[in-house]
């Protein structure tokens, strides 16, 4: 599959995500968007779950926050989480998605049409999988850098 790419530059290497627009392309716009911005820089891994997922994209690292920009309305999608699937996390309301992520480390597919999944992990999963754990991780992983090419 060809097309853009978002790359998360973290502590241990790189993790090259091949971004999906043909499954959710508002959401593939933000995570664009936002990467291009700087926002995603420097932010933190407040959610690792082992055997579950790498929850990130929240600006202060407590997962309460998002961007500036309007929520985004759900694009939920036929596409399994599966290890290496991105998805957009969200509150109990399904169009409160904004600038939050997560990364499935196993099989998730319980989440399957639940939540929105906007790319799937081309290389690097490893560095995924290598992330400090807990909720939130005593010394979390860091995004040092974001950006789509």
């Amino acid at each position: 599959m060809s097309g853009q790419k978002l790359t998360l530059s973290l502590d241990s290497g790189d993790v090259v995500i091949q971004l999906r627009p043909d499954l959710a392309p508002n959401h593939v716009a933000r995570i664009t968007e936002l990467a291009n911005e700087g926002f995603y820089n420097g932010v933190k891994f407040h959610r690792v779950i082992d055997g579950f997922m790498a929850q990130g994209g929240c600006p202060n690292g407590t997962g309460m926050g998002g961007s500036d920009k309007p929520n985004l309305a759900q694009e939920f999608n036929d596409h399994s989480h599966q290890e290496g699937v991105c998805s957009m996390a969200r509150t109990m309301d399904p169009d409160s998605a904004n600038s939050q992520f997560f990364i499935c480390l196993a099989d998730a597919s319980f989440l399957d049409r639940q939540y929105t999944v906007w790319g799937e992990v081309e290389s690097g999963m490893e560095h995924v999988h290598a992330l400090p754990k807990g909720e939130p991780p005593a010394n979390p992983g860091v995004i040092k850098s974001a950006q789509v090419a």
